[in-house]
């Protein structure tokens, strides 16, 4: 699904919180540098003139607060779709949602033409129970329409106190009429992590995004795993994985890798942009805190291991896939990932204000670029057995998305499917288009169920590889 239109993602920050800390400092004293050796003058005495014009011949008065705020909100706004402007309400958001606690509705949104844009729904929250999808568009709030509104704004009307009700009316691709649905908010707290038995000697482990706490909530299902007995093969599923806090991705990577391997590497134009994170408890650890990777089973180390992705895994969870692929440690299996590869500085500004800025992007232990390209599977499972997968928005559909500055096209390695064999009967059938888009549109798959195609799929591969390794 390819887009053209502006787009803002708020609610969870990407990847790049801890890098962000550390760069903060290094950024101020970069542009006290660069004021000092000049600024452009002409550009400024414009800049104050249209302030000037509108603060005498607007039609109403506007406040010089609302202006400064606004043009700083659109210097950011228009450098790419993550760096941005967060009011004290915002910044607040942001630090309550990487704890993994907040209040609202379940979705992070986007912006779309004037409307709100479903990037995603969060599992077991209001939103996700409605039914809520993917790229639907909201286009009225209670009785108000979005048009018109900020994101901010926006999002300020969907958040509000836990049981009481909101009504947002729905535009959604393939439907005739808006869809009008009523949530009672409540106080999200979203599990991390999640795990089972997906069959016996088999264990299942679902990262649903990267919080505080991940890395020893990853510590204790896998002991709880073993306290079932050995494994034979280990799944971790990243799939619908937004992203979440830099130094969870480097805790999760570590569980699975050896000891000061790396993980991932930063680049930007400041020195402190230029950095390596390895499999080491300084890179994961924030603060004085214990090692919590010192309770990791030692069998994790070594048990054979898929991990699932597809085209909602972003940021974070596309940091733990590359380095577990580079790495020879597990094999990739399912679509493309999203291609969030940069990283977001979070400066705080007076006013418990903050701006958040895109300082550097993502690389592979291999020096392999996330950014605009993904994760490409090892192994390309779709979505259902028929090879259909749900359209998905990617960064490289976003306006002004930073440009990937090692390869220009993705080509998936392998597959365990020729998908397009099977589009292409369907449309020398005698189907509508109408009929064809619905018949390639796999209906929503309960994830670690039984009708899960692509986990099972990862059962099979895994019980494959347990066979080989039996072998003299």
């Amino acid at each position: 699904m390819k887009m053209g239109k502006p787009f803002k993602q708020v609610g969870l920050i990407g990847v790049g919180m801890v890098a962000g800390i550390l760069l903060s400092v290094q950024i101020s004293a970069m542009a006290e540098k660069d004021t000092r050796a000049g600024l452009p003058v002409e550009e400024l005495r414009t800049f104050a003139e249209v302030f000037n014009a509108i603060k005498q011949g607007y039609v109403e008065p506007v406040e010089d607060k609302k202006l400064i705020t606004n043009a700083i909100s659109g210097m950011l706004g228009n450098l790419d779709p993550h760096s941005s402007y967060l009011d004290a309400d915002s910044f607040k958001e942001l630090q309550v949602g990487t704890q993994g606690e907040f209040g609202g509705l379940g979705i992070e949104v986007g912006m779309e033409d004037g409307f709100v844009k479903v990037v995603s729904p969060i599992e077991d929250t209001p939103a996700f129970r409605a039914g809520l999808k993917a790229g639907d568009l909201i286009v009225k709030l209670d009785d108000t329409p979005v048009k018109g509104m900020t994101l901010s704004d926006a999002v300020k009307r969907m958040r509000g106190k836990p049981k009481t009700p909101i009504t947002l009316t729905i535009v959604r691709k393939g439907e005739q009429k808006p869809i009008v649905v009523t949530l009672n908010r409540e106080v999200i707290k979203v599990q991390s992590v999640k795990s089972k038995l997906a069959e016996p000697g088999y264990g299942y482990v679902r990262i649903t995004q990267f919080q505080e706490n991940t890395g020893p909530a990853l510590v204790k299902h896998l002991a709880d795993l073993y306290k079932e007995g050995a494994l034979k093969g280990l799944v971790l599923d990243l799939r619908n994985d937004p992203g979440g806090l830099l130094n969870g991705a480097v805790g999760v990577s570590a569980a699975f890798l050896p000891a000061k391997a790396l993980v991932v590497a930063t680049d930007g134009r400041t020195p402190d942009a230029k950095h390596q994170y390895f499999a080491s408890a300084d890179d994961y650890l924030r603060g004085n805190k214990d090692d919590y990777l010192k309770n990791l089973p030692a069998e994790v180390k070594k048990v054979p291991m898929v991990v699932l992705v597809n085209g909602g895994s972003a940021s974070a969870s596309e940091i733990v896939a590359g380095a577990l692929q580079d790495h020879k440690r597990a094999i990739v299996l399912g679509t493309q990932t999203f291609g969030k590869g940069s990283v977001q500085t979070v400066l705080p500004l007076p006013g418990n204000t903050a701006i958040k800025l895109t300082t550097a992007r993502y690389y592979t232990p291999n020096g392999r670029s996330i950014q605009a390209k993904g994760i490409v599977p090892d192994i390309t499972v779709e979505e259902s057995a028929n090879g259909a997968s749900a359209e998905r928005l990617r960064e490289a559909d976003l306006e002004r998305h930073l440009i990937n500055d090692k390869e220009k096209e993705a080509s998936p390695r392998s597959s365990l499917k020729d998908t397009k064999d099977s589009k292409d009967s369907k449309s020398n059938g005698k189907k509508g288009k109408d009929e064809e888009d619905k018949a390639d549109t796999p209906p929503p798959v309960e994830l670690a169920s039984k009708s899960d195609y692509q986990l099972n799929q990862a059962l099979n591969l895994l019980k494959g590889l347990q066979i080989m390794q039996n072998k003299p």
